[in-house]
């Protein structure tokens, strides 16, 4: 493995992705990737408001993995986070594991997402505002939302079968 850490750092380089973490994820970590970010873009002369849009991308695809992911070790949840620049977008892949019985709602409300533009975003956003978070949510189920409206394309994301009980939840924004 040792010997294979500088190939695995060029596919890294080679694909765009500039930072990645894979394993924990905690609210103190979320807070010192922010500031790594915005130094790093904003000496590739990224604007304010794409370091933003960047940055709470990632914050909420953090939340989602502290909240949501099925696979745990101890108090902490984990998954991976990656951060990229590829044709002059930059762009968060995030993943973590999730239990196959909730694939079906979760494909369903991206697909939704998907098929909407930037207009039937936000009055969906707005809709689901007011009427507040579902039973089964630790939140108000605004991120995919959100993040959708930041994005310049739509949400891709993709489900990759590990045994009968969980798969591995991946998703691409481009911002």
């Amino acid at each position: 493995m040792l010997k294979d850490l500088y190939e695995f750092k060029e596919d890294l380089g080679k694909r765009g992705i500039f930072f990645c973490l894979s394993g924990p994820i905690s609210q103190n970590l979320v807070a010192e990737i922010g500031t790594t970010l915005e130094q790093h873009m904003t000496m590739g002369e990224a604007g304010k408001s794409t370091v933003l849009r960047v940055f709470s991308t990632v914050v909420e695809n953090a939340q989602n993995i502290m909240r949501y992911s099925d696979e745990r070790e101890e108090d902490f949840s984990l998954g991976i986070i990656a951060v990229g620049y590829e044709n002059k977008h930059y762009f968060v892949l995030c993943g973590n594991m999730v239990d196959n019985n909730k694939i079906g709602k979760l494909r369903e409300n991206l697909t939704k997402l998907q098929n909407m533009n930037k207009d039937e975003l936000k009055k969906y956003y707005r809709r689901k505002r007011r009427e507040g978070p579902p039973p089964e949510s630790s939140g108000a189920g605004l991120g995919f939302i959100d993040m959708a409206k930041k994005a310049s394309k739509p949400i891709e994301f993709n489900f990759k079968t590990i045994d009968d009980k969980l798969s591995f939840f991946s998703m691409k924004i481009v911002i």
